[in-house]
């Protein structure tokens, strides 16, 4: 009896392809890891907010029996309204559309935001006529920076405390950048000081900047030398390494190393880098300072010095089309080339 000829398909199926036979997954299902990389893929702190606001909109449309992936027009019109009719500011309503925007993007998904934009759009009319005013964080002046720095003492903290501040201000540096910072990204230079920023909120593919941060005239506001003096005390207590700004415990010793309390690096977050600053303005008797006006600080001077708007977006890392930037040179600008100046009043 001769054996059954094998069938050319078959034989290469089960030789060849043994998975052929288990459950296809459909092409539209992103696996677990790549799904966890398209996350990452924000920046954090937009990676953060993004998560509440998509966390908030998912809430609702449970509550409500709606579909939020994907959402319809009409969910996200409809969304647009609840947030609206609860109170909430024009910028948090355009930033969670953002983020449901990203998410259905992220999932290959299209999603129509004509209507909600519409909803918002006649939202801030009546926001405006309210009263309602977007909070912008004032720009601090170097005048207000020197009141700051004079409140800081001359322990490990007050010179951390310092660095933290004049760094921030000559980088034009977000928060997140200034945490980010490890003791190998300086390097000094005749001239001052490089500064390697690995990553920031524009550099979406990570290639990283280097940020030129020159001597200032006077000691007490001059980052270089200030910083410099930090890194000193930071290598006679055994730290050439690791976090440039880290958290100090009440005797002295600094977050990370081997005597001290606490885990970890110690490295500083961006919400504690903004307490300090709050709390530094405070006892300058300066009121409503943040860490972004360490940001908007600088780029507000700089303009009204004539600094040209693309060193001012280059030195800040803001995109090119950025029209955050304009936000602070423009009342530089307004003053400067005011044209009532002209008419001879």
């Amino acid at each position: 009896m001769t054996e059954p000829t094998p069938h050319p398909t078959t034989d290469i199926v089960t030789r060849h392809n043994p998975h052929e036979l288990t459950p296809h997954t459909p092409d539209t299902h992103l696996t677990p890891s790549a799904a966890a990389r398209v996350a990452d893929g924000w920046a954090t702190s937009t990676r953060t907010g993004y998560t509440r606001d998509w966390r908030t909109f998912t809430t609702w449309c449970t509550n409500t029996n709606r579909t939020p992936l994907p959402a319809t027009a009409e969910t996200l019109a409809s969304y647009v309204d609840h947030l609206a009719t609860n109170g909430s500011a024009p910028a948090t309503i355009d930033r969670a559309l953002g983020a449901i925007a990203s998410r259905h993007a992220a999932h290959g998904h299209a999603v129509s935001t004509k209507a909600a934009r519409m909803a918002l759009r006649s939202y801030n009319r009546q926001w405006a006529r309210q009263g309602g005013r977007r909070r912008q964080a004032p720009a601090l002046t170097v005048d207000e920076l020197r009141r700051m720095l004079e409140t800081a003492d001359d322990t490990l903290v007050g010179l951390r405390n310092r660095t933290l501040l004049l760094l921030g201000y000559a980088m034009m540096a977000r928060r997140s950048e200034l945490a980010a910072l490890d003791i190998t990204d300086l390097r000094p230079v005749p001239d001052g000081l490089e500064v390697f920023v690995a990553t920031s909120k524009t550099d979406k593919d990570a290639a990283g900047a280097t940020v030129a941060v020159p001597y200032g005239t006077h000691r007490l506001t001059c980052p270089v030398r200030t910083t410099t003096a930090y890194l000193q005390a930071l290598a006679e207590a055994g730290t050439t390494q690791g976090p440039l700004l880290r958290s100090v415990d009440r005797h002295g010793r600094l977050a990370g190393t081997t005597d001290a309390a606490g885990r970890g690096t110690g490295r500083m977050s961006g919400a504690g880098i903004n307490l300090i600053v709050k709390r530094l303005a405070h006892n300058a008797d300066i009121e409503g300072i943040t860490a972004h006006s360490l940001r908007a600080g600088p780029a507000t001077a700089a303009a009204a010095a004539g600094a040209p708007r693309a060193w001012i977006a280059r030195q800040g890392r803001w995109s090119e089309k950025s029209t955050a930037v304009d936000t602070y040179i423009r009342p530089a600008d307004a003053w400067r080339d005011n044209p009532i100046r002209k008419v001879g009043l």
